[in-house]
């Protein structure tokens, strides 16, 4: 069995600081945005834009199986790890031409959409959808294995930071931008508009290189193995199976050879994560509502101070990382993430205060915002590079399934409970990962500082 690499040598707090300004963490954001401009322009947006024109809510309420789309991209990531696109790949490398071909698709099919008539148009409007959404599922997989594999673990929670920034500007474009373009002149050109700004991934995917694709000798022999009980490569079948072993079972092998005993609560840990998290989430707008504070209100403090403390929440989880590592902030994220549920908590048990509800929210956001770039970190640090998509299109969707499941019976819960009860609750559920970080912690320690810095 192969031990997990040790963890690097922590930087100096200047070092930490100094990791925004390195050309690929810059370039993580304007990927970031090409990754989040598309997602709600076949969800919220493209819903408006129906709804506007008139299309019934029952054929609406169908679309949004487009979604589907980002939970199974899972089942095409072994392609993108190991199928080289005729005369991209040659000039590009696998990952930028994956990344550009996915762009490409995603420009095309926001440009279709917008030349069609939702009123004699629909069906053609919906096979667009699924291909920008495939698009876009497709971009998300190869841009979080281009993030892997382009810089060290130490700049890893840089990295995710980045990523949120671009992706959080993105949402803001495709969101109210797309609004304010439909209202001053039409839907057609707020989508034109939109494909248009796909020219700002395609553009960074022009621009950056391509990573170093390293596979380790053990990898090799893994994959020697298994092809070996495969059959060999001596006729088509053979090649197949064996192409099937590289590209899907050999992933899942890696990482249980990798990990050995612990494979299955490092699992558990990207399970439990986000379950205290995602859990509250479900109930927040409701819960805001309910507590009598106005639509306006709640867009002031959730948008406005959501925004900018998500990001700083990021930024400092990235920092964190390059400073200490990351077990020692996965486990400070995992506990402020349950904290702030209790703040919640005694919010639904004061009286109603604007300045409560933004320092409430602030505080959710920030602690949010560091959990999630420490732990995208960790779940990079987890591939291996020659399985990096695949291994990470997994991690993701294990990452958020149990929470939505979870986070399903949330009304439930609040009807039979109370809000109180039900943040009490969602903390709860949120020592799991507490403990399991904390073994994360024990298992693999920080290493002390280097004499210099000491």
């Amino acid at each position: 069995m192969t031990s997990p690499s040790p963890e690097p040598t922590r930087a100096g707090w200047r070092a930490a600081l100094a990791v925004y300004s390195r050309p690929r963490v810059m370039a993580m954001a304007l990927l970031g945005f090409s990754a989040g401009l598309p997602f709600l322009l076949v969800f919220s947006t493209l819903s408006a834009w129906l709804r506007d024109e008139g299309v019934s809510r029952s054929v609406i309420g169908f679309f949004s199986w487009v979604g589907v789309t980002y939970s199974i991209k899972v089942f095409w990531a072994p392609v993108i790890d190991r199928l080289p696109l005729p005369g991209l790949t040659r000039r590009l490398g696998k990952r930028r031409a994956w990344m550009l071909l996915a762009q490409l698709t995603i420009a095309a099919g926001l440009a279709g959409m917008a030349l069609l008539d939702p009123h004699r148009q629909l069906a053609a409007i919906a096979a667009l959808a699924v291909a920008v959404a495939f698009g876009s599922a497709t971009q998300d997989i190869v841009v979080d294995a281009w993030r892997i594999e382009a810089v060290d673990s130490s700049l890893q929670g840089a990295m995710a930071a980045s990523y949120v920034f671009g992706y959080r500007v993105a949402l803001l474009v495709a969101g109210a931008g797309a609004f304010y373009l439909a209202e001053f002149w039409s839907w057609s050109a707020a989508y034109l508009v939109m494909a248009a700004l796909m020219g700002v991934g395609l553009a960074t995917t022009l621009a950056v290189a391509e990573p170093a694709h390293r596979v380790d000798p053990a990898t090799r022999a893994l994959e020697r193995a298994l092809e070996a009980r495969l059959g060999g490569r001596a006729g088509p079948l053979q090649r197949l199976a064996a192409w099937f072993g590289d590209a899907v079972v050999a992933p899942f092998v890696d990482f249980f050879r990798r990990n050995g005993a612990s494979a299955l609560l490092i699992l558990a840990l990207i399970g439990v994560y986000k379950l205290s998290d995602i859990t509250m989430g479900v109930m927040a707008n409701p819960f805001y509502l309910d507590l009598g504070f106005t639509k306006a209100q709640i867009a002031d403090v959730t948008k406005l101070f959501g925004f900018f403390m998500t990001i700083g929440g990021a930024a400092l989880g990235g920092v964190l990382v390059a400073r200490f590592g990351i077990p020692r902030p996965l486990l400070a994220g995992a506990l402020l993430v349950a904290l702030t549920n209790l703040l919640f908590a005694v919010l639904a048990l004061s009286e109603p205060s604007l300045p409560l509800l933004a320092l409430v929210v602030s505080a959710d956001n920030l602690s949010g915002g560091i959990a999630t770039a420490v732990f995208i970190a960790w779940l990079s640090s987890l591939t291996n590079q020659a399985y990096t998509a695949t291994q990470y299109a997994l991690f993701s969707s294990l990452m958020t399934l149990p929470a939505k499941l979870l986070g399903g019976f949330s009304g439930m819960i609040v009807d039979g409970w109370g809000y109180p009860l039900f943040f009490t609750y969602a903390a709860a559920i949120g020592l799991p990962a507490i403990a399991l970080s904390a073994w994360l912690l024990w298992r693999r320690p920080t290493p002390p500082l280097a004499a210099e810095e000491a």
